[in-house]
């Protein structure tokens, strides 16, 4: 089968590996060259399909295109040259538009009686301040007062387009739901950690929440897909603390980081699983989704003689990826590293029987790139928010 990636940042990275894994030919498409996921395909296309009559010459002979950014105008010309021709797009732009504007989404979570974090200003500090549009943490800060808040975005304040609450603390959570009205999958709950600007850094698969937390979640998040109609693949973020669930936000497209840390505790594949819901000829995927083992996740930037682990965001600033395997003790890298490189990126993928002997196996791995590329120092950045305190720390760990 031939599928079309459209995107190669972040979003394409996550699409074309698991396209690969499913044993699929996989073409990537974007606007601009030397994207990350250009060199995790078969193939790739420098063009932009917004232009008209573009996406033609390359999506004309495909089985399946994955669109895998957020680019509205690409989205919707990439919708439009899907009715026209047939070819299936995995797209829900209904349940995308609603997911998409964090304002309609937590409007719909408060319809369906679902808890949200308090708004401001019905809330105390720390304020989380994040764009009313676009998914992840880009733009999201955190705010100890009313005069920090104010100044920020003086003299528009409250600030139009944006979205004020209450921080939350807590252990973070992800969720996927599959499928369409009537027939959904929630598939396996992953534990989010994210660095000092609260990007996703490490996801560990299985989670930590016990079973009723978790039957509570899939519960939720199920509520969630069905309010939305959903047709395809939704990502559901929540926070747990003080006993309850927050719900945080949700994606309504195929989300980066947590499909592959699924895969490699599951083997549930969600790029499959979006072919065989878009294509009728397809069979059912892998139906399997039980735990099978454990998987640690993680993104590093390595800059001369420091290792630091990085939020995801590290990686959209890599050159051209590629796949390698035992990659200093990693099951697999997702990565621009070469020989003699100073400065490069990596997504690092460990397993293990379970939790603890896949962090083990993560903890063998750092050293061995200590060892071998003359590391001396190991940065771990993570935040630490509460609602007396706001700061940053880090671990360091200086290699003798």
């Amino acid at each position: 089968m031939l599928v079309a990636v459209v995107g190669g940042k972040l979003q394409g990275i996550e699409a074309a590996y698991l396209a690969r894994k499913a044993g699929w030919h996989v073409r990537v498409v974007d606007k601009t060259p030397r994207v990350p996921a250009s060199g995790l395909g078969d193939e790739f296309v420098q063009v932009d399909v917004t232009v008209a009559d573009r996406p033609g010459g390359i999506l004309d002979d495909v089985d399946l295109i994955i669109p895998a950014l957020e680019d509205d105008r690409a989205l919707v010309s990439l919708t439009h040259w899907s009715r026209k021709t047939g070819v299936p797009l995995a797209f829900d732009p209904q349940a995308y538009a609603v997911s998409s504007s964090k304002p309609r989404s937590t409007e719909l979570f408060r319809k369906i009686g679902l808890p949200v974090p308090l708004a401001w200003p019905h809330c105390s500090y720390p304020v989380l301040a994040k764009p009313g549009r676009g998914s992840g943490s880009k733009g999201v800060q955190v705010f100890h007062d009313s005069d920090a808040l104010e100044k920020k975005f003086s003299p528009q304040f409250p600030p139009p387009d944006w979205v004020l609450e209450e921080y939350v603390d807590g252990s973070q959570h992800s969720l996927e739901v599959i499928g369409r009205p009537g027939s959904y999958r929630a598939l396996q709950v992953t534990d989010l950690y994210v660095d000092r600007q609260l990007d996703c850094k490490r996801v560990i698969a299985p989670s930590m929440l016990s079973r009723n937390l978790t039957a509570e979640f899939e519960r939720l998040s199920l509520s969630i897909a069905e309010a939305l109609a959903l047709k395809g693949v939704m990502d559901v973020e929540v926070i747990f603390s003080r006993g309850e669930f927050k719900v945080l936000e949700i994606d309504a497209r195929l989300p980066s980081q947590t499909p592959t840390a699924v895969y490699w505790s599951t083997d549930q594949n969600m790029v499959e699983l979006l072919g065989c819901l878009y294509i009728k000829a397809q069979n059912g995927g892998h139906a399997a989704g039980e735990v099978l083992r454990a998987a640690v996740y993680e993104h590093v930037h390595a800059s001369r003689d420091v290792l630091q682990i990085s939020g995801e965001r590290a990686m959209a600033a890599g050159g051209p990826l590629s796949l390698q395997q035992d990659f200093f003790g990693a099951d697999e890298a997702i990565t621009d590293f070469g020989s003699g490189r100073k400065q490069w990126v990596a997504t690092l993928i460990y397993s293990g029987p379970d939790r603890r002997r896949a962090m083990e196996n993560r903890k063998r791995g750092i050293a061995e790139m200590v060892r071998q590329l003359g590391i001396r120092t190991v940065v771990d950045p993570q935040l630490h928010v509460t609602s007396e305190n706001i700061g940053s720390s880090e671990q360091e760990y200086i290699v003798d």
